[in-house]
Protein backbone atom coordinates (compact mmCIF):
# COMPACT_ATOMS: atom_id res chain seq x y z
CA UNK A 1 0.00 0.00 0.00
CA UNK A 2 1.12 3.74 -0.90
CA UNK A 3 1.39 5.96 1.71
CA UNK A 4 1.78 9.72 0.40
CA UNK A 5 4.30 11.49 2.80
CA UNK A 6 6.34 14.45 1.73
CA UNK A 7 9.22 12.04 0.95
CA UNK A 8 6.81 10.16 -1.42
CA UNK A 9 7.49 10.22 -5.04
CA UNK A 10 3.86 10.16 -5.42
CA UNK A 11 3.10 13.42 -3.64
CA UNK A 12 2.34 15.50 -6.58
CA UNK A 13 0.10 18.41 -6.43
CA UNK A 14 -2.44 16.87 -8.78
CA UNK A 15 -3.08 14.07 -7.00
CA UNK A 16 -3.34 16.33 -3.98
CA UNK A 17 -5.82 17.85 -5.82
CA UNK A 18 -7.78 15.31 -6.77
CA UNK A 19 -7.80 13.28 -3.19
CA UNK A 20 -8.87 16.99 -2.25
CA UNK A 21 -12.13 17.16 -5.03
CA UNK A 22 -13.21 13.46 -4.09
CA UNK A 23 -13.53 13.92 -0.29
CA UNK A 24 -15.75 17.36 -1.18
CA UNK A 25 -17.89 15.58 -3.58
CA UNK A 26 -18.35 12.96 -1.35
CA UNK A 27 -19.30 15.44 2.09
CA UNK A 28 -21.86 17.03 -0.72
CA UNK A 29 -23.39 13.93 -1.34
CA UNK A 30 -27.35 13.85 0.28
CA UNK A 31 -26.93 17.46 0.87
CA UNK A 32 -30.37 18.56 -0.65
CA UNK A 33 -30.53 21.86 -2.82
CA UNK A 34 -33.27 24.48 -1.55
CA UNK A 35 -35.98 25.33 -3.94
CA UNK A 36 -34.87 28.07 -6.20
CA UNK A 37 -37.61 28.23 -9.00
CA UNK A 38 -40.90 27.18 -10.66
CA UNK A 39 -40.34 26.25 -14.22
CA UNK A 40 -44.62 26.32 -15.48
CA UNK A 41 -45.53 24.62 -18.63
CA UNK A 42 -48.58 26.62 -20.17
CA UNK A 43 -50.85 24.90 -22.29
CA UNK A 44 -52.86 23.16 -19.78
CA UNK A 45 -51.68 23.65 -17.07
CA UNK A 46 -51.67 27.56 -16.49
CA UNK A 47 -54.64 27.78 -17.84
CA UNK A 48 -57.42 25.13 -19.76
CA UNK A 49 -56.30 26.45 -23.52
CA UNK A 50 -56.35 23.27 -25.64
CA UNK A 51 -60.02 22.74 -26.20
CA UNK A 52 -61.86 25.80 -26.31
CA UNK A 53 -58.62 28.26 -27.25
CA UNK A 54 -56.53 26.46 -29.40
CA UNK A 55 -58.58 24.15 -31.43
CA UNK A 56 -61.38 26.43 -31.78
CA UNK A 57 -58.44 29.49 -33.22
CA UNK A 58 -57.28 26.01 -35.48
CA UNK A 59 -60.41 25.27 -37.05
CA UNK A 60 -60.90 29.34 -37.63
CA UNK A 61 -57.77 29.50 -39.60
CA UNK A 62 -58.73 26.46 -41.66
CA UNK A 63 -62.39 28.33 -42.47
CA UNK A 64 -60.00 31.17 -43.44
CA UNK A 65 -58.27 28.99 -45.57
CA UNK A 66 -61.27 27.46 -47.45
CA UNK A 67 -60.71 24.04 -46.04
CA UNK A 68 -63.31 22.24 -44.78
CA UNK A 69 -61.23 20.53 -41.76
CA UNK A 70 -62.86 20.40 -38.64
CA UNK A 71 -61.10 19.53 -35.41
CA UNK A 72 -63.84 18.17 -33.03
CA UNK A 73 -62.79 17.80 -29.56
CA UNK A 74 -62.04 13.90 -29.68
CA UNK A 75 -59.25 14.20 -32.63
CA UNK A 76 -57.75 16.89 -31.12
CA UNK A 77 -57.61 15.41 -28.36
CA UNK A 78 -55.61 12.25 -30.38
CA UNK A 79 -53.67 15.37 -32.19
CA UNK A 80 -52.09 16.43 -28.93
CA UNK A 81 -50.19 13.21 -28.73
CA UNK A 82 -48.13 15.82 -30.90
CA UNK A 83 -46.54 18.55 -29.42
CA UNK A 84 -46.53 22.17 -31.37
CA UNK A 85 -48.83 23.09 -33.63
CA UNK A 86 -47.15 23.03 -37.07
CA UNK A 87 -45.86 19.53 -36.47
CA UNK A 88 -49.88 19.23 -35.46
CA UNK A 89 -51.12 19.82 -38.65
CA UNK A 90 -48.78 17.82 -40.52
CA UNK A 91 -49.54 15.16 -38.36
CA UNK A 92 -53.20 15.42 -39.42
CA UNK A 93 -52.18 15.32 -42.92
CA UNK A 94 -50.07 11.99 -42.78
CA UNK A 95 -52.89 10.29 -40.31
CA UNK A 96 -56.05 11.77 -40.40
CA UNK A 97 -56.28 13.37 -43.64
CA UNK A 98 -54.28 11.43 -46.17
CA UNK A 99 -56.07 12.23 -49.22
CA UNK A 100 -55.62 15.68 -49.27
CA UNK A 101 -53.44 17.22 -51.80
CA UNK A 102 -50.73 18.80 -50.69
CA UNK A 103 -49.42 21.91 -52.08
CA UNK A 104 -45.52 21.48 -53.32
CA UNK A 105 -44.76 24.06 -50.85
CA UNK A 106 -46.28 21.77 -48.23
CA UNK A 107 -43.95 23.82 -45.13
CA UNK A 108 -45.19 27.37 -45.82
CA UNK A 109 -48.60 26.17 -46.40
CA UNK A 110 -48.57 25.01 -42.82
CA UNK A 111 -46.79 27.85 -41.65
CA UNK A 112 -49.37 29.70 -43.03
CA UNK A 113 -51.84 28.15 -41.37
CA UNK A 114 -50.24 28.21 -38.11
CA UNK A 115 -49.61 31.74 -38.49
CA UNK A 116 -53.54 32.57 -38.78
CA UNK A 117 -54.21 30.35 -36.04
CA UNK A 118 -52.00 32.08 -33.76
CA UNK A 119 -54.33 35.23 -34.57
CA UNK A 120 -57.17 33.69 -33.82
CA UNK A 121 -55.87 32.62 -30.53
CA UNK A 122 -55.01 36.20 -29.07
CA UNK A 123 -57.46 37.08 -30.08
CA UNK A 124 -59.44 35.02 -27.89
CA UNK A 125 -57.28 35.66 -25.27
CA UNK A 126 -58.01 39.44 -25.85
CA UNK A 127 -61.70 38.50 -25.02
CA UNK A 128 -60.66 37.04 -21.97
CA UNK A 129 -62.65 34.10 -23.14
CA UNK A 130 -59.24 31.90 -21.44
CA UNK A 131 -58.53 32.91 -17.77
CA UNK A 132 -55.98 31.21 -15.69
CA UNK A 133 -56.91 27.82 -13.85
CA UNK A 134 -57.60 27.59 -9.83
CA UNK A 135 -54.75 28.58 -8.33
CA UNK A 136 -52.53 29.35 -10.93
CA UNK A 137 -52.32 33.01 -10.40
CA UNK A 138 -51.74 32.75 -6.28
CA UNK A 139 -49.21 30.72 -6.60
CA UNK A 140 -47.23 33.11 -8.87
CA UNK A 141 -47.85 36.00 -6.44
CA UNK A 142 -46.72 33.49 -3.27
CA UNK A 143 -44.02 32.55 -5.18
CA UNK A 144 -42.85 36.32 -6.35
CA UNK A 145 -43.59 36.85 -2.60
CA UNK A 146 -41.37 34.36 -1.07
CA UNK A 147 -38.47 35.29 -3.54
CA UNK A 148 -38.70 32.55 -5.70
CA UNK A 149 -37.54 32.61 -9.35
CA UNK A 150 -40.13 31.92 -12.54
CA UNK A 151 -39.57 30.67 -15.81
CA UNK A 152 -41.95 29.03 -18.44
CA UNK A 153 -40.51 26.08 -20.36
CA UNK A 154 -43.44 25.66 -23.27
CA UNK A 155 -43.76 24.16 -27.00
CA UNK A 156 -46.21 27.07 -27.42
CA UNK A 157 -45.37 30.00 -29.52
CA UNK A 158 -43.87 33.03 -28.00
CA UNK A 159 -46.88 34.98 -29.05
CA UNK A 160 -49.28 32.69 -27.78
CA UNK A 161 -47.42 32.86 -23.85
CA UNK A 162 -47.03 36.80 -24.36
CA UNK A 163 -50.77 36.57 -25.05
CA UNK A 164 -51.83 34.72 -21.73
CA UNK A 165 -49.64 36.54 -19.56
CA UNK A 166 -50.89 39.65 -20.40
CA UNK A 167 -54.45 38.99 -20.63
CA UNK A 168 -54.34 37.20 -17.53
CA UNK A 169 -51.80 39.19 -15.14
CA UNK A 170 -51.37 42.44 -16.90
CA UNK A 171 -49.16 43.89 -19.52
CA UNK A 172 -46.21 43.76 -17.20
CA UNK A 173 -47.35 39.75 -16.99
CA UNK A 174 -43.93 38.79 -18.86
CA UNK A 175 -41.96 40.74 -16.24
CA UNK A 176 -42.92 38.11 -13.58
CA UNK A 177 -41.06 34.86 -15.69
CA UNK A 178 -36.98 35.32 -15.80
CA UNK A 179 -37.34 33.43 -18.61
CA UNK A 180 -39.57 32.25 -21.53
CA UNK A 181 -38.52 29.48 -23.06
CA UNK A 182 -40.98 28.87 -25.78
CA UNK A 183 -41.68 27.54 -29.47
CA UNK A 184 -39.22 26.72 -31.56
CA UNK A 185 -36.38 28.09 -29.44
CA UNK A 186 -35.02 24.37 -29.38
CA UNK A 187 -34.92 22.22 -32.43
CA UNK A 188 -36.78 18.79 -29.97
CA UNK A 189 -40.08 19.57 -28.80
CA UNK A 190 -41.50 17.80 -25.44
CA UNK A 191 -40.74 14.64 -24.82
CA UNK A 192 -37.14 15.95 -25.30
CA UNK A 193 -35.97 17.97 -22.50
CA UNK A 194 -34.44 20.21 -24.61
CA UNK A 195 -37.04 23.02 -22.92
CA UNK A 196 -36.29 22.80 -19.55
CA UNK A 197 -32.85 22.20 -20.10
CA UNK A 198 -32.37 25.57 -22.23
CA UNK A 199 -34.55 27.48 -19.42
CA UNK A 200 -32.16 25.76 -16.78
CA UNK A 201 -29.32 26.90 -18.32
CA UNK A 202 -30.23 30.35 -19.07
CA UNK A 203 -31.49 30.85 -15.51
CA UNK A 204 -28.44 29.16 -14.15
CA UNK A 205 -29.49 27.04 -12.16
CA UNK A 206 -29.65 22.86 -11.88
CA UNK A 207 -32.61 20.51 -12.06
CA UNK A 208 -32.47 19.92 -7.81
CA UNK A 209 -33.13 23.61 -7.51
CA UNK A 210 -36.20 23.52 -9.42
CA UNK A 211 -39.56 22.24 -9.69
CA UNK A 212 -41.67 21.68 -13.06
CA UNK A 213 -45.45 22.09 -12.91
CA UNK A 214 -46.77 19.97 -16.16
CA UNK A 215 -50.68 18.57 -17.09
CA UNK A 216 -49.58 15.94 -20.09
CA UNK A 217 -47.46 12.41 -20.23
CA UNK A 218 -45.55 14.16 -23.08
CA UNK A 219 -44.42 17.27 -20.20
CA UNK A 220 -43.67 14.71 -17.40
CA UNK A 221 -41.77 12.49 -20.06
CA UNK A 222 -39.48 16.16 -21.28
CA UNK A 223 -39.37 17.11 -17.50
CA UNK A 224 -38.25 13.80 -15.71
CA UNK A 225 -35.73 13.55 -18.70
CA UNK A 226 -34.21 16.95 -17.70
CA UNK A 227 -34.05 15.02 -14.07
CA UNK A 228 -36.69 17.80 -12.71
CA UNK A 229 -38.80 16.86 -9.54
CA UNK A 230 -42.78 17.58 -11.36
CA UNK A 231 -46.33 18.45 -9.64
CA UNK A 232 -49.11 17.22 -12.45
CA UNK A 233 -52.34 19.33 -12.75
CA UNK A 234 -54.49 16.85 -15.19
CA UNK A 235 -57.19 18.17 -17.24
CA UNK A 236 -59.94 16.34 -19.50
CA UNK A 237 -57.51 15.75 -22.51
CA UNK A 238 -54.59 14.16 -20.29
CA UNK A 239 -56.42 12.94 -17.20
CA UNK A 240 -56.09 9.05 -18.79
CA UNK A 241 -52.06 10.14 -19.38
CA UNK A 242 -49.43 8.01 -17.21
CA UNK A 243 -47.38 10.00 -15.00
CA UNK A 244 -45.07 7.61 -13.66
CA UNK A 245 -42.17 9.27 -11.93
CA UNK A 246 -44.26 12.10 -10.94
CA UNK A 247 -43.61 13.41 -7.10
CA UNK A 248 -47.66 14.22 -7.26
CA UNK A 249 -50.35 14.06 -9.40
CA UNK A 250 -53.92 16.69 -8.57
CA UNK A 251 -57.12 17.09 -10.30
CA UNK A 252 -56.12 21.06 -10.23
CA UNK A 253 -53.94 23.16 -7.83
CA UNK A 254 -56.93 24.25 -5.92
CA UNK A 255 -58.15 27.21 -3.78
CA UNK A 256 -58.57 27.64 0.06
CA UNK A 257 -62.56 27.38 -1.03
CA UNK A 258 -62.08 24.69 -4.13
CA UNK A 259 -60.25 22.20 -2.80
CA UNK A 260 -57.78 19.63 -5.17
CA UNK A 261 -58.72 16.24 -5.19
CA UNK A 262 -55.16 14.10 -4.58
CA UNK A 263 -54.91 11.61 -7.63
CA UNK A 264 -51.63 9.83 -7.08
CA UNK A 265 -48.59 10.71 -4.44
CA UNK A 266 -49.37 12.61 -0.37
CA UNK A 267 -50.42 15.85 -0.11
CA UNK A 268 -50.11 15.50 3.97
CA UNK A 269 -53.30 17.60 5.43
CA UNK A 270 -52.95 20.36 2.73
CA UNK A 271 -56.30 20.95 0.29
CA UNK A 272 -55.01 23.26 -2.30
CA UNK A 273 -51.40 23.66 -3.95
CA UNK A 274 -49.37 26.32 -1.95
CA UNK A 275 -45.56 27.30 -1.84
CA UNK A 276 -45.02 25.91 1.72
CA UNK A 277 -46.63 22.21 -0.04
CA UNK A 278 -44.46 22.65 -3.10
CA UNK A 279 -41.39 23.23 -1.00
CA UNK A 280 -41.87 19.80 1.23
CA UNK A 281 -42.55 18.52 -2.35
CA UNK A 282 -39.41 19.48 -3.69
CA UNK A 283 -37.74 18.53 -0.54
CA UNK A 284 -39.22 14.35 -0.69
CA UNK A 285 -38.95 14.03 -4.17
Amino acid sequence: MYRFGHNSAFWRPELILIVMVGGLINSLKGIHMALQALLFDVDGTMADTERDGHRVAFNQAFADAGLDWDWSIDLYGQLLAVTGGKERIRHYLDHFNTEFERPEALDEFIIGLHQSKTRHYTELLDKGAIPLRPGVLRILKEARASGLRLAIATTTTPANVSALLKNTLGEDGESWFEVIAAGDIVPAKKPAPDIYTYAMTAMGITADQCIALEDSENGIKSSSAADLKTIITINDYTKSHDFSGATIVLDCFGEPDHPFNVLAGNAGDKTYLDIELIKTLHERG
